[in-house]
């Protein structure tokens, strides 16, 4: 693992949240995206070499929807930035770790991303996630 890239944040409104996180961490948000593939809409903030992703789900029984309407809004997941994310799941399967999806797939900010399960990562959502090289 290389960094802690960001920290993701589960949200019902990305419109109001944006402007709560602005206000409260004093930055602009530099960039929205939506995700097909995880069917959410999302916003960046930053803060020295560390992102804040708001994460607005597209669908009522979407994977964010379902998070909020269990626990609320709040950290969703933790996203680590590795060199080379197939070694890094070799590397955690080896070690035990489960995944939610051992083949990472394109994720929002320009990057390849897969998911560990949470009840091998003490109940935390832990993204891995690696910068696509063009």
């Amino acid at each position: 693992m290389q960094k802690l890239e960001h920290i993701g944040i589960a949200v019902k409104s990305l419109t109001q949240s944006v402007a709560l996180f602005e206000a409260l961490l004093n930055t602009h948000c530099y960039k929205t995206e939506m995700v097909e593939t995880e069917k959410v809409n999302t916003a960046f903030l930053k803060i020295g070499d560390t992102k804040v992703e708001l994460l607005e789900s597209l669908q009522p029984e979407g994977v964010i929807s379902k998070f909020i309407e269990h626990r609320g809004e709040g950290i969703h997941h933790i996203a680590f930035e590795v060199a080379d994310i197939f070694e890094e799941v070799k590397r955690l399967e080896n070690e035990g770790f489960s995944f939610i999806n051992t083949t990472p797939h394109r994720g929002a900010d320009n990057k390849l991303v897969c998911f560990l399960m949470p009840k091998t990562t003490n109940g935390v959502l832990v993204e891995l996630c690696q910068e696509i090289q063009s």
